[in-house]
């Protein structure tokens, strides 16, 4: 993933998360590179660049269900969107960091926000 980072143990959580694959499906499936420690509920906003394609997911939020330790589904309709692919050389001017934001979370109480060490 070029020059793309993410903190894999971040001073806040839940944290943004690099993306690795996303499905043409319903639910889309989303992989992220490592361990997102997310928790169902959890709502997210996409960053795709056009370079990865699947523009139609930039910018748009969702509610995840966890399916594992780096996946989750997204209540979104994929399979008429363009292909998620990491291009391999993106040109110069390319940012090729796709990302999901936790944003909120459908609760009562806020299970998801775990580690604040400042």
């Amino acid at each position: 993933m070029a020059n793309c980072y993410a903190y894999q143990d971040p001073q806040f959580q839940p944290s943004m998360r690099l993306i690795s694959s996303i499905t043409k499906a319903f639910p889309a499936v989303v992989t992220t590179t490592f361990d997102h420690d997310y928790v169902s509920g959890t709502i997210v906003r996409f960053s795709l660049p056009a370079c990865v394609g699947m523009f139609q997911l930039d910018k748009r939020t969702a509610i995840i269900t966890v399916t594992g330790t780096d996946t989750f589904t997204i209540d979104i309709d994929t399979t008429n969107f363009d292909t998620f692919a990491i291009p391999g050389a993106p040109a110069w001017y390319e940012n090729p960091c796709a990302l999901v934001i936790p944003i909120g979370e459908v609760s009562s109480q806020l299970s998801a926000a775990v580690q604040d060490v400042t």
